[in-house]
């Protein structure tokens, strides 16, 4: 593997097509929470596995103890975490990047497309994405959420492709898998 790039965790704050600024700088901060719960120090490499090989080095905001009170639900904090860092993960490996939130019981989470999508044809050639996230678990505990969430985006499967992405926190790594 190539050196790994930067991945700097508080541009999720300059926004992205369906992620406002303040949207993504929230998940910058429970990504920062999470990593930091972890032990981890700044510039510590997330391993991507599944359908794309890659290392990124992590950069995030300080935590303080306002982040730590606000971010106390390890749940929704993992999940968000996970989607910012997905988010990004993502946009370094295609020329994708996320362009609309889905509604519930669609199977996945968000609509992906390029940057020069055309507004006349917004869904022409578009993917779905599915994100989970683990705070603490290991490869086996990840390919079985992989595992579980392709089978959750069955529910809407036509012409669209998904892309699964898991987010493990304690090693960190993540698994980006293409159905």
């Amino acid at each position: 593997m190539n050196k790994p790039q930067k991945l700097v965790i508080t541009d999720l704050s300059q926004g992205l097509p369906a992620i406002t600024p303040s949207f993504g700088a929230a998940q910058a901060s429970a990504s920062a929470v999470c990593l930091e719960e972890q032990s981890h120090s700044q510039g510590v490499t997330i391993t991507v596995d599944g359908d794309f090989k890659a290392q990124f080095e992590l950069y995030w905001q300080p935590v303080t103890e306002q982040m730590l009170r606000c971010w106390n639900d390890e749940e929704f904090t993992t999940e968000q975490a996970a989607y910012g860092i997905a988010f990004l993960i993502l946009r370094e490996l295609t020329d994708l990047t996320v362009i609309e939130r889905s509604r519930k019981g669609t199977g996945f989470d968000y609509w992906l497309g390029s940057l020069d999508t055309d507004e006349e044809l917004p869904f022409q050639d578009k993917v779905r994405l599915e994100v989970s996230g683990i705070r603490k678990g290991n490869l086996t505990r990840v390919k079985a959420r992989v595992k579980q969430k392709k089978e959750q985006t069955k529910v809407s499967d036509g012409v669209f492709p998904a892309y699964i992405i898991v987010v493990e926190f304690s090693t960190p790594l993540s698994c980006v898998e293409r159905r």
